[in-house]
């Protein structure tokens, strides 16, 4: 407030000095890189004590420059390559109007947009150019349309024009695909490679480099050709070292073809390429390092030249694959360790979902049809094995309609996106607010339904009889019961999402739907079961509304998740907890009958169920409470924020927790993480501590909204034999992948292991995990020494306090060796 108002005054002040002033002027010019791509030059002259400001500003400050294109045009007529131009060399200093630093020009600036032309017959491109402009006391907000004419851009060299050298100039990390097509900054990865081993006798191996290509995408052989595309090669590092290459590499027969870009005939492999390499053992055994590097293009473009690294282990008579670190064994240990605990995460996923499934059928839209469908397949049958068949194919179809529902949801947002939502907090939020909804539904407010005329039509082919007839049957009882199960396989999904796995709504769906559809068919395998059923009734709505008290509790968690990405101190440790505590209050009152909703049957008395599962839930609201005041709460680690996220990181009415260090004691760049064990943020500050102080470093790869993080966090290292090793024995640095803090420009990049850009902190650790130890998942231990090496090897997520102790035991007395 204090910033507006002071811009307000200076507006004020100049604008009541009744002078036009105009400090800034603006010239436009177009350069031809391509038949297709131009440069579009926008040059700027500034008045003397004026400055201009950047493209990239901090919040709370200035206005930014902006360019804006004629929304018709772009994407029709023309495409951008860069969101954001490309700008000359910038000044970064304190702000005297805006009270921070802010980044603008002096004198002179130019932007350069790079565009590419799809309609051939487009002579002219009108931008506007959006700024602002101050002095020391008064600012200007203008707008000017520049023309570029572009019949009248002067033709550059592709590889050397005033872009690139204006980038250089500004010494920013901003990266340029100078054949992107699109507006955003696209990385092409249109080659797969893949090994496979043949032996053709003892110690006599075939060695096969497949590539699989993208549509409209090729690469090259291994011939060379003058001033022609970088061939494909395929070096061995190590030659000689244990084995020895016999022959030359061989090659596909693939097609010749004159090509546009290289202006002469050129061999090249389309949709798929195989190179192959044999080599001879002379040793038992051998170590096989290889590289390929290749170069990628198309019709009208070409991608930088590619090197991937293939290694092989020969032993015991056996010729492996083995990736290229250190301690190559090992990290195939890791790789299957990760496997196994990404194995072991969708089970319980999928276990989950059917406990689920299972409350769904307890709920007043599912439980009355269950006797209902039942008795139509055994009545309407000409047999028994007949109606018990039609019950069958009823379960199985209803199977397939919640799974075609999680294959519509990993298609939509595929493998890329569904890891993202599960730690980007703007998801994280949309999650809360939908189970938010859905627990208010539960709770009776209003019913979530699909449109009547849905059930109606559906219900209308299910007369038809037949499989088809069975198949919309089972599609009705979906849209009917909707109301009941909507919000239970909303929350699933959300649950199966947040865990980045492609694969987990179709899992989730898979055991939910199991769960609703296994009733049918053993009830129409043993009718007599039915008279077992317990008769509908106001237990039913109990049933939804506990669920809804348990979504609700639920929501919160995820809304925390956000909070702690963003750092933004919304819902602490405390204020989670007396929301969990108000919420499982409640429901408690509820199930002593204390508390009535819309829904709910006039209660005479409660049966002795519901008072256990009250107690119960009295119980853990009691547990609850000393949280508050700093207890660990083992039981519900995980969910709550850490104990250092909080208004008191020690607790109430103490200043230092037991087992840590005193804040006096904390190295340069250190502070206190979990347990209050002393542990560094940044990889080389942590590592050079280390050696200073002669103790391994224990690699901590975590996340602010990961629920196993904070699980070890909070029952595993808090115990005695554990938090004594992290904090006498080893060095910690704990590295979280979805910290959002940007990256300075000028240390932004492209991940050589992924294609992505690497943006923010979080970005530069997560690309640091999967390019040095092949792993994404989270929590990521492992143990090094000064050399980097692994000190044994790496492990995540484990629960057993005794492993992970001899885990550290084993790291720390290997680096004493």
């Amino acid at each position: 407030m204090k910033k507006l108002i002071q811009l307000a005054v200076l507006l004020f002040v100049f604008t009541s000095a009744a002078q036009i002033v105009h400090p800034v002027k603006w010239k436009a010019s177009v350069q031809k890189v391509t038949d297709t791509q131009y440069n579009l030059i926008y040059n700027a002259t500034i008045q003397d004590h004026w400055h201009l400001y950047s493209q990239h500003l901090p919040e709370g400050g200035a206005l930014p420059t902006e360019f804006i294109y004629n929304e018709e045009k772009l994407g029709n007529s023309f495409v951008l390559l860069e969101k954001d131009a490309a700008e000359s060399k910038s000044i970064t200093h304190f702000d005297k109007v805006f009270e921070m630093d802010m980044t603008y020009f002096d004198g002179t600036a130019t932007f350069v947009q790079r565009v590419d032309v799809k309609d051939k017959q487009l002579k002219t491109i009108v931008g506007e150019v959006s700024y602002q402009t101050c002095n020391d006391t008064s600012c200007l907000f203008e707008s000017e349309k520049l023309n570029f004419d572009l019949t009248t851009a002067k033709q550059v060299n592709p590889e050397e024009n005033s872009y690139l050298n204006l980038v250089a100039a500004n010494k920013t990390s901003l990266k340029l695909n100078l054949h992107s097509t699109t507006d955003d900054a696209q990385i092409f990865t249109p080659v797969k490679w893949m090994v496979k081993i043949k032996k053709l006798g003892e110690g006599e191996y075939d060695l096969f480099y497949k590539a699989k290509l993208e549509k409209g995408w090729h690469i090259y052989s291994k011939e060379k050709v003058e001033d022609g595309p970088v061939p494909t090669t395929i070096s061995f590092l190590n030659k000689g070292d244990g084995y020895d290459l016999i022959g030359d590499v061989r090659e596909g027969k693939g097609h010749t073809a004159y090509e546009e870009v290289f202006k002469k005939d050129i061999k090249s492999f389309e949709k798929k390429a195989i190179f192959r390499q044999k080599i001879k053992f002379n040793e038992d055994a051998a170590i096989v390092k290889s590289e390929l590097e290749y170069m990628v293009c198309n019709n009208g473009q070409c991608l930088p030249p590619e090197i991937e690294t293939f290694n092989f282990e020969f032993k015991n008579g056996k010729l492996l694959q083995v990736e290229n670190t250190g301690n190559t064994l090992n990290q195939i240990t890791d790789n299957k360790t990760s496997k196994k605990e990404e194995k072991k995460g969708l089970l319980m996923l999928f276990l989950g979902s059917f406990i689920a499934g299972l409350a769904a059928l307890l709920t007043p839209c599912v439980f009355p049809m269950i006797p209902m469908t039942v008795s139509f397949f055994t009545k309407q049958s000409k047999s028994k094995s007949e109606g018990i068949r039609n019950a069958i194919i009823y379960g199985l179809a209803i199977i397939f309609i919640y799974v075609v529902i999680g294959l519509a949801v990993s298609f939509f947002f595929g493998a890329d996106k569904l890891n993202e939502l599960s730690t980007n907090p703007w998801f994280n939020i949309v999650f809360f607010v939908l189970l938010v909804i859905f627990a208010i539904s539960f709770l009776g407010a209003f019913e979530i339904m699909l449109p009547n005329s849905w059930a109606n039509k559906v219900d209308s082919q299910a007369d038809r009889g037949g499989l088809l007839g069975i198949f919309f049957m089972a599609l009705a009882l979906a849209i009917v019961s909707f109301s009941c199960t909507g919000p239970i396989v909303g929350s699933a999904l959300v649950a199966a999402a947040s865990t980045g796995e492609y694969i987990a709504p179709i899992l989730s769906m898979l055991g939910f739907s199991i769960a609703i559809a296994l009733p049918f068919a053993l009830f129409a395998a043993f009718p007599g079961w039915l008279n077992s059923l317990p008769k509908s009734g106001g237990w039913l709505n109990t049933v939804k509304v506990v669920l809804g008290f348990l979504e609700l509790a639920l929501a919160f968690k995820f809304l925390s998740n956000a909070d702690l990405v963003l750092d933004a101190h919304w819902l602490e440790r405390e204020t989670f907890l007396a929301i969990w505590i108000a919420v499982f209050g409640a429901l408690a009152f509820y199930l002593f009958g204390k508390i009535q909703l819309p829904h709910d049957s006039p209660l005479t008395h409660i049966s002795v169920g519901r008072l256990l599962l009250g107690l119960l839930t009295l119980t853990f609201v009691v547990y609850l409470i000393p949280g508050l005041w700093g207890a660990p709460l083992k039981l519900i680690s995980g969910f709550p924020p850490p104990m250092n996220y909080s208004e008191s990181p020690y607790g109430v009415g103490n200043s230092q927790g037991g087992g840590g260090s005193t804040h006096a004691s904390l190295p340069e760049d250190a502070h206190l993480g979990p347990q209050n064990i002393i542990a560094f943020h940044d990889y080389d500050k942590g590592l050079a501590y280390a050696k200073k102080v002669g103790k391994p470093v224990l690699i901590d790869f975590t996340g602010k909204a990961c629920v196993n993080c904070r699980k070890m966090e909070e029952k595993v290292w808090s115990e005695t034999k554990i938090l004594d090793k992290l904090n006498n024995d080893v060095v910690l640095i704990s590295l979280y992948v979805d910290f959002t803090e940007k990256l300075p420009k000028s240390e932004q990049y492209i991940s050589e292991s992924t294609g992505k850009e690497i943006k923010t902190v979080g970005n530069k650790w997560s690309d640091f995990q999967i390019t040095k130890y092949k792993a994404n998942a989270q929590p990521y231990y492992v143990l090094i020494g000064h050399d980097q090496e692994n000190l044994n090897t790496p492990i995540g997520y484990t629960p057993d306090t005794d492993e992970y102790y001899n885990w550290l035991k084993e790291g720390v007395a290997n680096f004493k060796k």
